[in-house]
């Protein structure tokens, strides 16, 4: 049975009214992200949206953890934080109401895709679910999405005067990039019995280039979904561990959401080391790593502004083109946390 005028105009208020509840901070965007996927597992986007954006919590958090504070300014850490928190609430402003249109879609068997533009979908995501209805292409609609979403932030924010003078040239941008602040990971368990999570991920450099961002995406979802096993341990992690903010969700052996148990010096007294490969050193606190909601109020957005960003239609072959940009494991994530422990111990030498 075809929906009438009055149907569709309340499931686009409805969708809406959904996509702001859960837009509230990164925590609710993030378990909304994992509560769509397990329900329709067949969206291999939402599964990636969700482990992304964990990461994106763990670097809004990082800017009020053990390390960052030491090396920023507070109107960079505040201008960081709200750079990122604009993008994922960009995201999750553009994307979710197109998980729930085709949750209603599924449920009804009814093809509602006419209703993405009144949803503000651009026109470029159109075709992508008309094809999914019938080919349920898992693959291409995560890459056409991937490419929607990063256009979607690129007029928003990416190419924002106030992102490209203040936010891109800001010692949080520049420190995020000389210490390798910045990356994307998966953990999980490699056996059952494993204590520790293992890492698998990339390192994510040159933000502001929108194919280099897309590239990255690709690559985040093929090293997602390349392995069956893997797949299933990093589900077990998304899982079983609530997403809280916190870098103690998946190394609570370094690190802790508990600010009384971290390491509190004088404002004389210069860092010590705490590291000793993926160990604390004998004696030394845990790292600190707030959960978000000890970190960040939640912060009221302007609307979304913008149009359709969708005008060439050379972005439709990106889609199908590969991306295979180099990735990090947990060895290698290690030596990161070395060499920006290094930093941080430096900087406190002359501050």
């Amino acid at each position: 049975m075809k929906s009438t005028t009055a149907e569709t105009t309340s499931l686009v208020a409805e969708i809406r009214r959904q996509t702001a509840t859960a837009n509230r901070n990164n925590v609710t965007r993030t378990e909304a992200y994992l509560r769509f996927y397990r329900q329709y597992p067949e969206i291999h986007w939402a599964l990636l949206a969700h482990l992304v954006s964990r990461n994106g919590g763990w670097n809004m958090t990082d800017l009020k953890g053990e390390w960052l504070p030491i090396l920023l300014d507070e109107p960079s850490i505040a201008s960081y934080f709200w750079f990122l928190e604009r993008c994922n609430w960009l995201i999750f402003y553009d994307a979710y109401p197109q998980l729930l249109l085709y949750a209603k879609m599924k449920e009804t068997g009814e093809d509602l895709t006419s209703l993405l533009a009144p949803l503000g979908v651009s026109s470029f995501m159109h075709g992508f679910w008309q094809a999914f209805l019938s080919t349920k292409d898992s693959a291409r609609l995560t890459r056409a999405l991937i490419v929607n979403e990063q256009q979607y932030i690129e007029q928003r924010v990416a190419q924002k005067p106030y992102t490209v003078h203040r936010i891109f040239s800001s010692l949080a941008f520049l420190a995020q990039s000389a210490f390798s602040l910045n990356q994307v990971l998966f953990p999980f368990k490699a056996h059952a019995t494993d204590k520790r999570f293992q890492l698998v991920g990339l390192n994510v450099h040159d933000f502001p280039t929108v194919e280099q961002r897309i590239a990255i995406g690709k690559t985040l979802y093929g090293l997602l979904y390349e392995d069956d096993a893997r797949l299933a341990r990093i589900c077990q992690f998304a899982y079983r561990i609530p997403h809280t903010g916190s870098r103690a969700d998946y190394w609570p052996h370094l690190f802790t959401p508990h600010a009384q148990n971290a390491a509190e010096p004088a404002a004389d007294v210069k860092y010590e080391l705490r590291l000793h490969g993926a160990e604390l050193r004998e004696g030394r606190a845990k790292l600190y790593s707030p959960a978000l909601s000890h970190a960040w109020p939640d912060v009221e957005h302007a609307p979304a502004d913008g149009f359709d960003w969708f005008r060439d239609p050379k972005w439709l072959e990106t889609v199908d083109q590969p991306a295979d940009l180099p990735t990090i494991d947990t060895d290698s994530y290690v030596r990161a946390l070395h060499w920006i422990e290094s930093g941080v111990k430096l900087v406190s030498l002359f501050s």
